[in-house]
């Protein structure tokens, strides 16, 4: 019975009316340098979307030519031969791409088993990019997964290159995810906003990774000051603590945030030797070339002895190695006078 039902499912189109339908019920599907020739009547009838293109004066209906933006042709074949069979291909590799184009077709069901074979193939370093997928396009069985598997994983997959692109690339997508990460204790939602403001600083400022982490699930305002003006991420910068950074980055922390004195988290992470904490900053888009209310920039206040971070905030430039050398002949005037 099963077999009968497939069948059924995946001759919904009648097929025979296709056979005498003349060339104007036929569409050109456009991706970059592939085209391809499918009937109309299967493609509205498989897409709403499409459906609703070829119902109206469209320049797709006067053309007879769809251009299927931001598909490779690889992924246009895969759509279309789904749009006939109804069969999903075992590609994981090209899930990701699949289902965002399933989504914009309202293809339910192909954006389905989109969804369950890139949850099928989770990874640390995939696993960022799963669940900024399944937030930007509500695949609720796809995102229960990825969070399920963050979870498991925080640390790890937060010092991958794939969180770090999501932070650079869909910083509004990744804060979603970091909320629904972390379920705040109930007492968090009784505080007043005020007061989940004042205790993320404090938080950041005592090293609290825990108490951070609900408090940003719980509402709190990541670009909130405390003592010397300083943000949450200016503390955990301060601190060395690069899980916060991360954790702060991808909530929405400016990390360009100015403290009274001008300094930047960047700052205080250069000037406390914490290469990975300023590692993370400029993946994260940290201005190198920012100064303090003095006129000093990250490699100015970098100590000659931590050589990884002046490679790091010179950036290459004959002008950042200039300023390198004169804050190397500074420190060693220093050394020399202390």
């Amino acid at each position: 019975m099963e077999a009968v039902k497939d069948v059924t499912e995946t001759v919904a189109v009648d097929l025979g009316a296709l056979l005498d339908a003349g060339d104007d019920a036929m569409v050109i599907l456009e991706a970059g340098d592939t085209r391809l020739v499918a009937h109309r009547a299967v493609l509205a009838d498989r897409s709403p979307v499409l459906a609703a293109m070829f119902a109206h004066d469209t320049l797709e209906t006067s053309t007879g030519v769809v251009r299927i933006a931001d598909v490779g042709g690889p992924v246009l074949r895969q759509l279309v031969s789904y749009l006939y069979t109804l069969r999903a291909p075992q590609l994981p590799g090209t899930a990701p791409q699949l289902l965002v184009a399933a989504d914009k077709y309202r293809v339910s069901g192909l954006k389905a088993e989109c969804g369950r074979q890139v949850a099928a193939q989770l990874t640390v370093e995939t696993a960022a990019a799963a669940a900024v997928l399944a937030v930007r396009h509500s695949c609720s069985d796809l995102r229960r997964a990825a969070i399920e598997f963050i979870k498991t994983r925080t640390h790890e997959v937060m010092a991958t290159q794939g969180w770090a692109d999501a932070m650079l690339h869909q910083p509004k997508d990744l804060i979603e995810v970091s909320r629904l990460l972390y379920d705040p204790p109930p007492n968090s939602r009784s505080l007043s906003a005020g007061e989940r403001d004042r205790r993320l600083v404090q938080a950041a400022e005592l090293g609290a990774v825990g108490e951070l982490r609900a408090l940003i699930a719980a509402g709190a305002d990541v670009v909130a000051r405390g003592r010397w003006g300083r943000t949450a991420l200016h503390w955990a910068a301060d601190r060395g603590d690069v899980e916060a950074v991360r954790l702060l980055v991808g909530a929405g922390a400016a990390v360009d945030a100015r403290d009274r004195e001008g300094w930047t988290p960047l700052h205080l992470a250069a000037y406390n030797g914490r290469a990975e904490v300023a590692d993370a900053l400029l993946v994260a888009g940290a201005d190198r070339g920012a100064t303090t209310g003095d006129g000093r920039t990250a490699l100015d206040v970098t100590w000659r002895k931590h050589r990884r971070l002046v490679e790091m905030l010179s950036g290459g430039s004959p002008s950042s190695e200039l300023c390198a050398k004169k804050q190397e002949l500074k420190e060693f005037v220093w050394e020399q006078y202390s």
